[in-house]
């Protein structure tokens, strides 16, 4: 079952994002979660795909055929409304290319922070409302998922390594006792290999 998220404010990568999505993170609503006149058809064809991984893993020897998911199917499921966005990203669309995943996000980092006041000098750049960019290398293989962040920029300016560090370790990981700046992490469903390619994301189940 597909039972465990792995999504953090500032840690976000595909592999994790798809396959450690739970139902508890599907919106009820029906403003969001019945299709629009538009469709939201990639989101449509991405659920189905994440319904036959779920399926396929409750067999005894689960089909090893891969499964392809898209960029666009991904970022119109994020569109769609589905997924319910960690407290403080307004908005989330993500890149893959070769073993790299790219997050583009809309922050609000005074509601992460919880209006907590800091005079550490570290953690001024992380207040107010910004455009964000996470790069980070994702991969899973042997059933295990690995998610390095390779670098933070905040409306255009990169974030130096020890600032993100602590941020992380005082506002995200509290909140995600497993996520930090490198993280291991089991992959659910019996995924064995998932793979991150130019603008696709392959899963195979074993």
């Amino acid at each position: 079952m597909i039972s465990r998220i792995f999504f953090a404010i500032l840690l976000v990568a595909s592999v994790a994002f798809i396959l450690q999505q739970g139902p508890a993170l599907v919106q009820q609503s029906s403003s969001t979660t019945e299709p629009s006149a538009a469709g939201h058809r990639l989101a449509e064809s991405l659920q189905a795909k994440l319904d036959h991984i779920q399926q396929n893993a409750e067999r005894p020897h689960p089909d090893q055929a891969p499964t392809v998911m898209t960029e666009e199917e991904v970022n119109d499921y994020i569109a769609s409304g589905r997924i319910v966005l960690p407290q403080g990203v307004k908005k989330l669309r993500m890149e893959g290319r070769s073993g790299v995943v790219t997050a583009f996000l809309n922050v609000d980092f005074d509601e992460i922070r919880g209006g907590q006041k800091s005079a550490n000098p570290l953690l001024s750049v992380f207040s107010g409302r910004h455009d964000v960019r996470v790069e980070a290398n994702a991969a899973g293989n042997g059933g295990q998922g690995k998610v390095s962040v390779r670098e933070v920029s905040i409306d255009g300016f990169n974030v130096p390594r020890m600032a993100l560090e602590y941020f992380v370790s005082k506002y995200v990981t509290p909140k995600y006792p497993n996520v930090g700046i490198d993280s291991q992490f089991q992959l659910p469903d019996k995924v064995d290999l998932a793979t991150v390619g130019y603008h696709k994301l392959t899963v195979t189940q074993k």
